[in-house]
């Protein structure tokens, strides 16, 4: 009978207990007389089944002679120590154990009838390879140190995983080779030794059931639960940034697995030293926060009483309630356990997170038990704190490359297409900051490249700006004559009816005529001479509904300028994800250099050239090409908006425009503003064309260059217009374009004269 769960094998198992009666049969001989007798005792009963010694070939045999086998290995196994020790009889690498001590009776039968063991990470090439080692070490004397620690992972009564290192004893075996064996030379072993993987050479030197495996060996479990979730979590943490991994699950299983706690739940609160806050980590680790409780900030000393406050804050220690509902009977500490009770904790541990002296955040081990949780198991997180402390400096650290990602972006962008540069400047730096403290960093410079400007702009948005606050004024005004009529018939001051004739005057001149200051001069009034008055009567529903309306940062109605601002910050973000999404792909036609800007609208400048790209091969045919696109890109912004609008609170129209300049200019990256910027005075024109061009007029009107709608393209040369007429011919066979084309002529701008301009409908519907 084969006994491995495994296909092949080396080995045809022969479970005998040979050398035990060999050790008897001695004994029985011996002049000792109860040594003897025993030893005889034994032999006797052994003798009418001489499987025994001969080979077990079945597991019914095995079964049938239990307790004949269980008083044959009495001095292997002694009674003393069944309640102690976990062993049992195994062969070696095979899932086969029977005589168990009381201990190793006992956890299985607490891993339940459905559990199967089987050694963890262990396949059958391992094994084969491993049995092929235990010939070489037996036959031939070497010494292949080829076992690798193998564990049992099972289950407990409660469903927490404990993990046992496996040890063999295998002094009781003896291997015999069999016709179909083939003897193995020094160069044999030596091949095997560089050969672990191969397992087609094993086999080749070892094949199926070419050796017996007579005996029997006894297998030792350690329990290595905790060195195993020290080790396990190692390896966790190693992965914490990995996304598919969840890693609240995976600490959760590994710190169960040391409290030895089924129902433990694992916390994580960040700590912000500058502002003494907690604050959440980000979402995709899927931590929670006991101490927010659903916040993503809050106050330290809000958060916690002030004994807490002292010991987890100030001086770092662990904080543990073992009995969350008497710790919320204190006074001085409600609210913080009503906070726990609501989130269903009945005893805690708060550890925390210490680097350098300085405090990174706050681990929290939480149950639903009274108990469970005390100061005495709280130090428990000792023996993987070192790590946690590690893996949480890390993962602030790579926050907070996130948020210097996040400002280079947002604030102080260095496009990628230059990066190269400035790294190149930044590693001279580096090499010679010791060895020449004085060196300087080199201007960055790109010549000869070709800009694009282009924009959508937010047609008369200084005029809504005004609009909306004139009519938050008005508002305002309104409704504080209501509130004051109110106080007059229930008071009759005549103040009041002073202070409503001033109001009334104020909301009047709004009408008439509105002077530059007239907003600060009605908010000083409304502030000093009407505020005070209704804080005296602020109980009444009508002024509370009042102050609830007035804006926290500006201290004045602002719900139309509210509108007003989410109406243009929708639009430059529709734009900005469009212009962005696009430049992405626009990078494929030829590396560039881009840059956007938000005011009232979204601006960005274009500069490509060989430069920019060394390693490439610039012509004139990308710069078309990057013209195509531009055009192409403006006319999908203004679809964008155009589809966006009718859902804004204010109907803006937008306008787009787009300077075509074709001599080659130079950039420089200007330190003091941390931008590019045109270098000299040959450049400078086309600055001070992109700079004023968008508030032109048409030659000898009184009407902007630019429309809604419309794109209006600006240019200097009569080649310029037969390129940029060629891609509108395109644009309208794409239906992009309407068919219906204007030339222009613009008036002259200061120290510019002589330009011309396309303007062309995009197709909208």
């Amino acid at each position: 009978m084969n006994f491995s769960e495994f296909p092949d094998n080396p080995f045809q198992i022969k479970i005998s207990f040979h050398k035990v009666l060999e050790a008897l049969e001695e004994i029985a001989n011996s002049d000792v007389d109860y040594r003897s007798n025993y030893a005889k005792a034994l032999l006797e009963k052994t003798a009418p089944f001489p499987e025994l010694r001969d080979g077990i070939t079945s597991m019914r045999q095995i079964d049938d002679n239990a307790v004949l086998i269980n008083h044959l290995l009495a001095d292997l196994f002694p009674t003393a120590l069944t309640n102690n020790e976990i062993k049992a009889v195994t062969i070696p690498f095979v899932n086969i154990t029977f005589n168990y001590t009381e201990r190793f009776k006992k956890i299985l039968k607490d891993a339940g009838t459905d559990f199967d063991m089987n050694i963890r990470d262990f396949d059958e090439n391992q094994f084969y390879i491993m049995c092929c080692c235990l010939i070489i070490n037996m036959r031939y004397n070497q010494n292949f140190d080829f076992s690798k620690p193998l564990f049992y992972d099972i289950p407990d009564a409660q469903g927490i995983m404990k993990h046992y290192r496996i040890l063999y004893n295998a002094d009781f075996l003896e291997i015999l080779p069999t016709e179909k064996s083939i003897p193995i030379t020094q160069e044999d072993i030596d091949l095997l030794m560089d050969s672990f993987d191969n397992i087609d050479i094993w086999k080749e030197k070892f094949p199926v059931d070419s050796w017996i495996l007579k005996g029997f060996g006894i297998v030792v479990l350690f329990d290595a639960t905790t060195e195993n979730a020290v080790s396990n979590l190692k390896s966790t943490l190693l992965k914490v940034n990995n996304e598919d991994e969840d890693f609240n699950e995976i600490l959760k299983g590994i710190l169960k697995s040391i409290y030895k706690i089924k129902d433990l739940h694992i916390g994580y609160t960040s700590f912000a030293q500058d502002e003494i806050k907690f604050s959440s980590m980000e979402k995709e680790k899927k931590v929670e926060s006991y101490l927010l409780c659903g916040n993503t900030e809050i106050k330290c000393q809000k958060a916690l009483s002030t004994n807490f406050y002292q010991s987890l804050i100030e001086e770092k220690k662990y904080v543990a309630i073992s009995n969350v509902n008497k710790f919320a009977m204190i006074e001085e500490n409600a609210f913080f356990g009503n906070h726990l009770l609501s989130q269903n904790v009945m005893s805690c541990v708060f550890a925390p997170v210490v680097k350098d002296g300085n405090l990174l955040g706050v681990i929290e081990l939480v149950s639903s038990k009274v108990g469970e949780l005390n100061s005495l198991n709280a130090h428990k997180l000792d023996i993987v704190m070192a790590f946690i402390v590690d893996t949480i400096d890390r993962y602030n650290s790579e926050v907070e490359n996130k948020i210097e990602a996040v400002i280079q972006k947002e604030y102080t962008t260095i496009h990628p297409s230059v990066y190269w540069k400035f790294q190149k400047e930044a590693r001279k730096y580096i090499v010679n900051e010791h060895s020449n403290p004085e060196y300087a960093f080199k201007e960055i410079v790109f010549k000869d490249v070709y800009p694009l400007y282009g924009q959508i702009d937010i047609k008369e948005s200084s005029d809504t700006r005004n609009r909306a606050a004139q009519d938050d004024i008005k508002n305002q005004l309104s409704t504080l004559i209501i509130i004051i009529e109110y106080l007059c018939q229930r008071t009759k001051l005549p103040i009041l009816e002073q202070r409503k004739f001033e109001l009334e005057s104020y909301l009047n001149d709004l009408f008439t005529n509105l002077k530059a200051d007239t907003e600060q001069q009605i908010q000083r009034y409304i502030e000093t001479e009407i505020h005070p008055i209704l804080k005296n009567e602020s109980q009444e529903t009508i002024i509370e509904d009042y102050f609830n309306r007035i804006d926290e940062n500006t201290g004045t109605f602002y719900q139309e300028r509210k509108k007003f601002d989410a109406t243009l910050a929708a639009i430059n973000k529709k734009m900005s994800i469009v212009i962005d999404n696009k430049q992405k792909e626009a990078q494929d036609i030829f590396p560039h250099y881009f840059e956007r800007f938000n005011t009232d609208g979204v601006e960005h400048n274009l500069y490509i050239g060989n430069s920019i790209a060394p390693n490439a091969s610039f012509n004139l045919n990308y710069l078309y090409n990057m013209r195509l696109w531009q055009l192409q890109v403006l006319a999908e912004m203004e679809k964008e908006h155009y589809l966006l609008k009718d859902s804004l609170p204010y109907q803006l129209e937008v306008t787009s425009l787009i300077l075509v300049f074709s001599s080659p200019i130079t950039i420089r990256f200007r330190m003091d503003e941390k931008r590019f910027d045109v270098d000299g005075s040959y450049n400078a024109r086309y600055e001070v064309v992109k700079k004023r061009i968008d508030k032109a007029l048409e030659k000898n009107t009184n009407k902007r260059i630019t429309e809604k709608g419309k794109i209006t393209i600006v240019y200097s040369h009569s080649d310029e217009e037969k390129e940029y007429k060629k891609y509108i011919e395109y644009l309208q066979f794409q239906k992009v374009l309407e068919p219906t084309v204007e030339f222009l002529e613009v008036e002259d701008l200061q120290g510019v004269s002589g330009l011309k301009a396309i303007r062309v409908k995009v197709l909208l519907n």
